[in-house]
């Protein structure tokens, strides 16, 4: 069994930084990438930034430049420095990890409530 504990969610004012952790557990030997996805009310889950573990970062063009992915192997996390947020970032954000290169994401977290007000 799989556990991807994540924290630091909040209410934010626009502007304002707010910085996510996800920890991995369990029977989990390998975290080829580590990622964090969105889902906004009424809208479809998307992806906001990935990591794999060789350092190689990928993010949506909506955060770039705002948001920054890290992780740290040997504790297996990852971390969603979010930097001038703004509104339209509101969103439930997801932990994901893909255990392998030739695997999906297939393990996900329970989810963390990001809300940026006006």
């Amino acid at each position: 069994q799989v556990q991807l504990v994540e924290s630091g969610g909040g209410l934010v004012q626009a502007g304002g930084s707010l910085r996510l952790s996800c920890a991995a557990s369990g029977s989990i030997f390998s975290t080829y990438a580590m990622g964090w996805y969105r889902q906004a009310p009424g809208k479809q889950r998307e992806l906001v930034a990935t990591v794999t573990d060789g350092g190689s970062t990928d993010y949506a063009d909506s955060v770039k430049g705002r948001f920054t992915i890290s992780r740290d192997n040997a504790k297996k996390t990852v971390y969603l420095q979010m930097n001038s947020l703004k509104p339209e970032d509101t969103a439930v954000y997801y932990c994901a990890v893909r255990p392998a290169v030739w695997s999906p994401y297939n393990y996900w977290g329970q989810g963390t409530q990001v809300t940026v007000s006006t």
